[in-house]
């Protein structure tokens, strides 16, 4: 600690002007965890650089997940609420208030690729004096690549993808951003890939586990852990519109082999949703006369045309957002297959994506031109192409696979499914007293193995509920290294990293990150002793939510005080009810909290009550 604060003074005394490759932070990765990492350290004053291993900012967004995935949209807000109301902005702009764009964009949580890479670009150019962009720099996870003295990070070796060489970058501070775990595995941090027992942390849909969607577990479910990675796929970004419409090509590495289960599957309307338990091989064959006299299917939860072979999300230009079909067999996602990546080297890793990409093109190929299929069928998937004004540098194909889970670190705190599931029916989950976020999703996890000869459906594909959350700032820290943070592959088991891996997330991780990371650096302390009121008063003041109520909203007054008495008990229910009088019970309960001999008029308010006890002890 005490050669952390050393460095830091002589910078400051001295004012050294940083040189290219010595930063305040050094951000390896340029998804949105990252960005907004650079942002909110650029708030507090700090350099930054993102080393980006593309050509592009932005992650996913960026690469085909524009239909926004978060279950309660008010629960996650700071940056990435400043990120969806540009997005609503721009098609404002552009197309104007009551056009079907913005009525399309779902107030700025459905957006194209291309719109997403210009709002995280302009909200970039706004610090341009504070954030350096590094393009096509690969950082590879070995030991090699990464200076460590004294619990310190010192700087880190990074190949110019362009030129071939390596460049080394010096840093205050030191980010992973990357969707695998890159730079935390090079800097030695313990980490996790597959899937725990069902039994190590009582998790629902832990370990080996079939179940129709939604549903419960069905026979062969084991709960035995396993090495399994959920299948990654790529989220295409689809058009009718024939003025910007690229049919999709077939690829140069065709295999009709893989498909051919599709067949028999659109003919007798198999798919994974529970209804199936009823259908009879009668029923099937039912469907199949009524196919070939030119109906569709009429199986309960069948899908006909595009949406047998994706799931897709209104975008808007007449654009949607196509993910795997989470009610079939085949889609796009490619189990097993990608089990390798989160360890493997990058050239494993774009012989894969390259394998992703066939696999995905000839799976659409197959469906509009394969004669065993149904004429009517193949003809409806054929209204569907690329939208050929996205990607146009990439054959109008998505730049990044959707890597949605990599390393899981082994942190300061280890999140599960019982921090995001309430303790009882209607009632919040545990709450988190050094929150840096509140969020919402589902547990969701993508197959981890492909077919099964009579499974219900393949194996890890599982969604179930919860409730908003409290996220602990130790799944982005470290134990063992003092100037690093893990905002994008944080602390969790494979169910409890299920929720957190959604973007919304990750943007207020990335958030936290970058006020910690300035705290740590104005403070001279490790990351880890950096002081947590600090870092959530930062964080309020910029409008996030760290506990989520449904009747407060970051521009209330009132809004501050809320998320401050919230976190230390004194409001546990789903609302504040501030304009209530106060009543015995619940002023007793907040007098022996607060410690305070509250005298008070029985007509005050629960709001007046709350702001008295406040302003006592927050200062």
């Amino acid at each position: 600690m005490k050669r952390f604060y050393i460095i830091f003074f002589l910078l400051l005394i001295h004012k050294i002007t940083f040189a290219q490759g010595n930063f305040d932070l050094v951000i390896v990765g340029g998804n949105p965890g990252g960005i907004m990492t650079a942002i909110a350290a650029a708030r507090e004053g700090k350099t930054s650089v993102i080393l980006e291993r593309t050509n592009h900012i932005g992650g996913l967004p960026v690469n085909g997940l524009g239909a926004t995935d978060i279950a309660t949209r008010d629960a996650t807000t700071g940056l990435f609420a400043e990120f969806t109301s540009k997005i609503k902005q721009y098609y404002i702009q552009h197309y104007g208030e009551n056009s079907q764009q913005v009525k399309d964009c779902s107030d700025g949580f459905h957006f194209e690729p291309s719109v997403a890479e210009l709002v995280y670009n302009e909200m970039l150019q706004e610090y341009k004096d504070k954030i350096a962009i590094r393009l096509m720099r690969q950082f590879d996870a070995e030991s090699s690549n990464i200076k460590i003295q004294n619990r310190h990070i010192e700087n880190i070796n990074v190949l110019n993808r362009e030129n071939g060489q390596k460049e080394i970058y010096h840093g205050l501070f030191f980010i992973d951003a990357t969707y695998e775990g890159d730079l935390g595995a090079a800097a030695g941090v313990p980490f996790r890939v597959g899937r725990e027992s069902r039994k190590e942390f009582n998790e629902p849909g832990a370990g080996r586990t079939y179940e129709y969607w939604k549903s419960q577990p069905d026979t062969g479910s084991t709960g035995d852990p396993d090495n399994g990675v959920q299948a990654y796929n790529y989220r295409l970004c689809l058009t009718k519109d024939r003025k910007n419409f690229i049919p999709f090509p077939k690829p140069q590495s065709y295999h009709r082999e893989e498909y051919e289960s599709l067949i028999e599957d659109i003919w007798k309307g198999r798919n994974t949703q529970l209804a199936m338990k009823k259908v009879t091989p009668e029923m099937m064959e039912e469907n199949r006369r009524y196919i070939a006299k030119g109906g569709q299917t009429k199986i309960p939860g069948d899908s006909w045309g595009i949406n047998k072979l994706s799931s897709l999300v209104k975008l808007p230009n007449e654009k949607a957002d196509g993910n795997n079909q989470h009610a079939a067999f085949l889609s796009t996602d490619l189990p097993e297959e990608n089990w390798p990546w989160p360890t493997s080297s990058w050239e494993w890793r774009d012989k894969f994506a390259k394998r992703l990409k066939d696999y995905t093109l000839g799976l659409f190929w197959f469906a509009q031109h394969d004669t065993a299929l149904p004429k009517h069928f193949r003809k409806e998937i054929a209204k569907w192409g690329l939208a050929k004004d996205e990607y146009q540098d990439n054959e109008s194909f998505p730049r990044q696979v959707y890597v949605r889970e990599g390393r899981r670190f082994e942190g300061v705190y280890f999140f599960t499914a019982q921090d995001a599931l309430p303790v009882s029916p209607n009632e919040r989950p545990p709450l988190h007293p050094n929150s840096v976020t509140a969020s919402h999703y589902a547990l969701d996890s993508h197959a981890a193995r492909k077919r099964e000869k009579d499974r219900a459906h393949l194996d890890g594909f599982i969604s179930y509920p919860t409730a908003p959350y409290t996220v602990p700032i130790g799944v982005i820290m470290p134990r063992e290294i003092d100037n690093l943070l893990l905002p994008v592959p944080v602390s969790g088991s494979h169910i409890g990293f299920s929720t957190l891996r959604m973007e919304p997330c990750w943007m207020a991780l990335g958030q936290a990150a970058g006020i910690t990371a300035s705290l740590s650096i104005d403070s001279g302390y490790s990351v880890q002793k950096v002081d947590i009121s600090q870092i959530q008063d930062r964080l309020i003041k910029q409008k996030a939510t760290l506990i989520y109520y449904r009747d407060i909203q970051p521009d209330n007054t009132n809004f501050p005080m809320v998320e401050y008495m919230g976190l230390r008990g004194y409001l546990l229910e789903w609302y504040a009810r501030l304009t209530e009088k106060i009543d015995d019970i619940t002023l007793q309960k907040w007098t022996d909290l607060s410690g305070l001999p509250l005298r008070v008029d029985k007509n005050m308010t629960r709001a007046e009550i709350l702001n008295i006890i406040y302003s006592n002890i927050k200062h």
